[in-house]
Parts: structure tokens; C-alpha cells; sequence
């Protein structure tokens, strides 16, 4: 189960709206060996795509000698689909790196409607699992 403060999750939502018609992306970093995401990290999505999400290389290293540096680990990949549910595609599971991470997913395609979910991926494999958004 994903347990995400609703602070967090409101700052996911208005990057995905922000970004839209694009994709967004970007990393909850938390405590090193925890489930707790504590810290936004929106990112830019190299690719500038509406189907299709990258994040910047550069961006990529400079957070994790960041974390590194803070004991943190990516607790949470997220980004946004335009046009789709909230569902990971053929290629957000095939490109998954973070196995221990959770891949929060927004869709942006009604603006009237916050649509989040979250999957576990590892080994080519997206399981969904619960959210729970709690107060900070």
C-alpha cells in the first residue's frame, strides 16, 4: 500500500495539470530503507511528449548524488498520461528501474477529475496496490 500525504499528492496533481498536455514526472524521496515519501522533486520530461515520459539525465544524477548525500531513496516515480487512465503502459513497465519503488500514476485526460493510482513494477511486472492519502 501506498501511504502518501495529501500535501504531496496535491503537489503531484498540479504538476501533471501544469504540464499538461504533456506528460510529467518526477520523484517523492523519502527516508533511506523507508516507505515514506517526504519530499517533492518534480522533474523535467526530456522527452516533452503527451504519450511518452524521460527523465533528464542530467536532472536523474543530480538527485540521486542528491539523496545520496540526504540518506534518501526514491520512495515514489511518478507521471502523469494525458490522454489514458491511470494504468502503466507496455513501456513505463518495461523502462521501470526503482523495484522497490511505487509508480504513482495521474491521468490528466478530464480536468474534472483526479485520477491516481499505484503499481508496484518489478520484472516486468505492474501490480496495482492501494493509496492512502493522509494529512500532513
Amino acid at each position: 500500500m501506498l501511504r502518501i500525504r495529501r500535501d504531496l499528492l496535491d503537489q503531484v496533481l498540479a504538476h501533471a495539470r501544469r504540464d499538461h498536455p504533456d506528460e510529467a514526472c518526477g520523484v517523492l524521496a523519502g527516508p533511506a530503507g523507508s516507505d515514506r515519501p517526504e519530499r517533492f522533486v518534480p522533474m523535467l520530461n526530456a522527452a516533452r511528449s503527451p504519450t511518452f515520459y524521460e527523465l533528464a539525465p542530467d536532472e536523474l544524477l543530480a538527485l540521486y548524488r542528491e539523496m545520496d548525500a540526504r540518506d534518501e531513496d526514491p520512495v515514489v516515480v511518478y507521471h502523469s498520461h494525458t490522454a489514458t487512465e491511470a494504468v502503466p503502459s507496455r513501456t513505463d513497465v518495461t523502462l521501470a528501474s526503482e523495484p522497490g519503488a511505487h509508480y504513482l500514476l495521474v491521468s490528466t485526460r478530464d480536468p474534472d477529475v483526479d485520477e491516481v493510482r499505484s503499481f508496484r513494477i518489478a520484472d516486468g511486472v505492474a501490480e496495482e496496490e492501494p493509496v492512502e492519502v493522509v494529512d500532513a
